[in-house]
């Protein structure tokens, strides 16, 4: 079983990805107003591999993937908010950095307002409390 394994470990060293970059990973469009569109919506998507890196700003592979995916399809006619869509439709709503409220993430949104909406009636009963007792005095 062991030797079994360390026949199979070479292997794995030539799995790697050795395929070149997608076309439109490192290149722009030629039109401006096209590249504009897509480097702008570029900057608002997360890379699955760095993930603390927009596509825009990241070198990983998939990230490359994902820019040519969105330039050959604003390229193509489709507009950024459909790319998006498809997008989110295949990777998921983590790739987005502008998240959407649905039924699954609204008390991500929803929880933060509550508790400023406590603390804030805290401070206000906590004031009211002082001039009552300054009052009395």
């Amino acid at each position: 079983m062991v030797m079994m394994a360390f026949c199979a470990f070479p292997l794995s060293v030539f799995a790697q990805d050795n395929m070149p970059p997608a076309p439109y990973a490192y290149r722009q469009l030629d039109d401006p107003q096209q590249e504009r569109k897509a480097r702008e919506l570029m900057e608002t998507l997360r890379c699955l591999t760095c993930q603390s890196q927009s596509i825009a700003d990241s070198d990983a592979p998939m990230a490359g993937d994902m820019r040519h995916q969105v330039r050959t399809r604003i390229a193509a006619g489709q507009e950024p908010a459909q790319i998006r869509q498809w997008l989110m439709d295949r990777y998921g709503d983590y790739i987005s950095y502008t998240p959407r409220v649905n039924s699954v993430t609204w008390p991500l949104f929803a929880i933060p307002a509550i508790v400023l909406l406590l603390a804030g009636l805290a401070v206000w009963r906590r004031i009211g409390r002082r001039q009552n007792y300054k009052g009395d005095e």
